[in-house]
């Protein structure tokens, strides 16, 4: 497993790997990992014969008052399990001034999606998606994957950048891959390091108030803002647990449902704080 920290020399590996004939999967992450990068490794793996793993801790996608400087990072572990998991070729893991090459504040052209991002976590993130698709298009533009994985426990994000590489045309698929979970259903995040085991032992009603949210759709509950209500009401089961929203949104716009049509998808979504930490969660239902 190489490791790679600047702009150049990525794009020459993957320049010489493409004009070898290799098929090259991108899977993005900030590092400190955990079984939920490394599943999107293995769906990475399937899907190409060449693996990058990017680590870099963005400071565009943080807001002011957000957890940037205290992010958790260890990249000796990250690349220690990248190894033991088998099958990564290349870490990308650049410094911020070979992604930002003049200084974040220099940083004048940014990818927007104004639609998409002022639902969910972008009405409480203002600025949390330009920094996120300003810095996968830079990802892409180094290291010319052919297959880009992202996990679906961001779904909002992962709809946004599916958007980008259709708008603009750029010829990399977007995959989105299943949330990986502790034994307890709460989503690998990590953010998970920061929660105290008092807040661990409750953080698993997030994904109790999405299952339970997507198990009464499925069932027949025809009435978005009940479904709302079922799961403000599980989260408040969990003392510690303080809600930022709880939302049924359409796949396709992430738009609030008014009303739910029989054979359409829907997305249960929740963002919860314990403290200063702050968790999402998301599930899938179909209308019957």
């Amino acid at each position: 497993m190489e490791i790679i920290k600047t702009v150049r020399e990525m794009r020459v590996y993957a320049d010489k790997k493409r004009a070898d004939g290799h098929n090259l999967a991108l899977v993005p992450t900030m590092g400190y990992l955990h079984e939920g990068h490394l599943s999107l490794v293995q769906r990475a793996k399937a899907e190409a014969d060449h693996v990058i793993v990017s680590i870099f801790v963005n400071p565009t996608q943080f807001g002011p008052n957000e957890d940037f400087a205290v992010y958790p990072r260890d990249f000796e572990t990250d690349c220690r399990l990248l190894e033991e998991t088998g099958g990564v070729d290349v870490v990308f893991a650049p410094e911020a001034s070979e992604l930002y090459p003049d200084g974040v504040e220099a940083q004048h052209v940014w990818v927007i999606c104004p639609e998409l991002s002022k639902h969910l976590c972008g009405k409480y993130r203002p600025e949390h998606f330009r920094g996120v698709l300003t810095v996968v298009l830079k990802l892409f533009a180094v290291c010319k994957p052919h297959v880009g994985v992202f996990g679906l426990k961001d779904v909002q994000q992962y709809m946004l950048l599916r958007k980008l590489a259709r708008d603009l045309l750029i010829d990399i698929r977007v995959i989105g891959a299943p949330t990986a979970r502790e034994s307890t259903g709460l989503a690998c995040s990590s953010r998970n390091e920061h929660l105290t085991s008092e807040e661990r032992s409750q953080a698993n009603v997030l994904w109790k108030a999405v299952t339970a949210a997507a198990g009464m759709i499925e069932n027949g509950e025809d009435c978005p803002s009940t479904v709302v209500e079922e799961m403000r009401s599980v989260i408040a089961q969990a003392p510690l647990a303080i809600l930022q929203y709880a939302e049924v949104v359409t796949c396709d716009t992430l738009r609030p449902v008014k009303k739910l049509v029989p054979g359409t998808e829907v997305i249960v979504a929740v963002a919860v704080y314990f403290r200063k930490v702050r968790l999402i969660d998301n599930a899938f239902a179909l209308v019957p």
